[in-house]
């Protein structure tokens, strides 16, 4: 006999109630990522309600424009509308500015919107991944290592001279002496220039797959007069096999692992390329590995986006193992072990709730 299934048509109309929501919310996170793009979102900090004329005139931009981007913000609850009779006016409310502004630093949320627009440039390959298999490359994103710069410039550069490098004991004053580092996926050398700067007795290398973001990393440098940083393209998919020997005190890598195409073999490499007793600093993703351990992380649904439609599908469009963006602490644990890794040690900084930096060393008697 069939039970017919009741349906509760309280919790249907709230659950639909909440999809318009959702719908309304990812339309603000595009307008989030425009505001930012253009300083528009910058040029309101601090002004008082003005039009949508003076607002245009402020930032530079045309007018039209403006005015339609002013009608999402405000009825999206975003910025304030003033009307009592005449030409509406409109102001970011401080407290919104303090998560909206690059004044902002490191709480800037108008930096991770720009992600919304950016993947969506790739749906219609992602929607064929998904029938067909397969990955897609690197070179379809536009933006990406613009847009992943920023984000690191925020939550890891700025912090890695008074938060991140502390967790190594001792590591500021070996730098301070003159040590030899490697970045592991460096990106456009933002991180390695500010080393570079503040240890010119030190030596430092940064190797990525992009000759676009390598070109952006070389320029960084030289603009920042710091001979000390080199920069190279280079494919670490056999990097077990060609890592340089015993050369480097320091290996760090900034979410660059997960999206690897073969992050074991690059661990490996790492574990190779490291002096018997050098420090690998790892900074990743915090999360579990598995999905029931994430039910109350505070952004797993735009995580895993980000690993859908990039972390995860451009290591499987080199063939690799597509981890993806929640491979998580234990996974992350047990092939940097497997790697020959011992005493690993996972911090949390104030600061940052989306990252975790791992610090482990290469044992001595091992490789």
């Amino acid at each position: 006999m069939c039970t017919i299934h009741q349906i509760d048509t309280q919790k249907q109309e709230a659950f639909g109630e909440e999809l318009i929501d959702m719908l309304n919310k990812a339309s603000i996170s595009i307008m989030l990522s425009v505001g930012h793009r253009t300083g528009l979102l910058d040029s309101m900090r601090d002004r008082q309600p003005a039009t949508s004329r003076e607002i245009a005139h402020f930032a530079g931009l045309d007018e039209r424009y403006v005015r339609e981007w002013l009608g999402a913000m405000s009825t999206g609850g975003i910025v304030r509308i003033h009307q009592n009779g005449g030409e509406p006016r409109y102001a970011l409310p401080s407290e919104h500015a303090g998560f909206l502004t690059r004044a902002a630093g490191a709480d800037n949320i108008g930096v991770f919107a720009q992600y919304i627009g950016m993947l969506g440039t790739v749906e219609d390959d992602i929607v064929h991944c998904f029938r067909s298999g397969g990955g897609v490359p690197y070179t379809r994103f536009r933006r990406f290592h613009e847009v992943m710069a920023e984000d690191s410039g925020q939550t890891v550069v700025g912090a890695l001279l008074d938060g991140i490098l502390p967790l190594v004991p001792g590591l500021t004053a070996r730098l301070q002496e003159g040590i030899d580092v490697l970045d592991v996926g460096c990106g456009m050398g933002r991180a390695v220039v500010t080393l570079a700067a503040a240890f010119p007795r030190s030596r430092f290398t940064g190797y990525d797959l992009s000759p676009a973001a390598i070109t952006a990393a070389k320029a960084s440098a030289l603009a920042r007069d710091v001979p000390n940083a080199h920069f190279e393209v280079r494919d670490l998919t056999t990097f077990d096999e060609d890592a340089p020997a015993e050369c480097y005190n320091l290996i760090t890598s900034f979410d660059a692992i997960h999206d690897q195409a073969r992050p074991d073999r690059v661990l490996r490499g790492i574990a190779r390329a490291l002096k018997p007793g050098g420090t690998y600093l790892m900074q990743d993703i915090s999360a579990s590995s598995e999905h029931a351990g994430n039910m109350n992380h505070p952004i797993a649904p735009f995580l895993y986006t980000i690993s859908t439609m990039h972390c995860m599908t451009v290591s499987l469009a080199q063939g690799g193992m597509g981890l993806g963006t929640m491979w998580g602490r234990e996974k992350a644990r047990e092939m940097l072990t497997e790697a020959g890794f011992g005493d690993i040690s996972i911090h949390r900084l104030e600061h940052d709730f989306q990252n975790e930096y791992y610090v482990t060393t290469r044992p001595l008697l091992s490789a």
